[in-house]
């Protein structure tokens, strides 16, 4: 079994203990993922097939997130930003936006890309070194206005 898979049920039966109800569902939502794709998808669970289903959630909450807010329904956003804070645990150590600037930088000098055609490029090469610790999409935005 996967260390992180361990941590995770060690999580939630610690948060049943302490009685922390909103941080054991999220947990728990985390095990049925996780249950979901060994079972049904018939895939053993490695750190790289767990970092991805906790990403999936992650952005799943990023987007339920922005929908509330601009509905003015701060409750439920604040909900889903304590779920993301939950989820965020378990993904590597995130980039700031400093290192994400550079790695953008590096990328392009790299890929020799020269403008807006070249995104797809320049993707392919910063992914294998971000993905899990940035958000894809801010990313790809990023790259975006860099390139014109």
């Amino acid at each position: 079994m996967s260390d992180l898979k361990t941590r995770i049920t060690e999580d939630v039966k610690t948060a049943m203990r302490a009685g922390d109800k909103p941080r054991l569902s999220v947990l728990r939502m985390l095990q049925a993922e996780l249950k979901q794709r060994e079972v049904v998808d018939a895939v053993e669970l490695t750190e790289a097939v767990i970092h991805a289903a906790v990403e999936k959630m992650v952005k799943q909450r990023r987007d339920s997130e922005s929908q509330f807010r601009n509905a003015n329904r701060t409750d439920l956003a604040d909900k889903e930003a304590a779920e993301i804070a939950v989820l965020l645990d378990y993904l590597p150590q995130q980039l700031s936006e400093a290192e994400v600037a550079a790695l953008i930088d590096q990328a392009i000098a790299e890929t020799g890309a020269a403008g807006g055609k070249d995104i797809g490029k320049v993707m392919g090469w910063i992914k294998p070194k971000a993905q899990g610790r940035t958000d894809m999409g801010k990313l790809s935005g990023l790259i975006k206005a860099k390139l014109g």
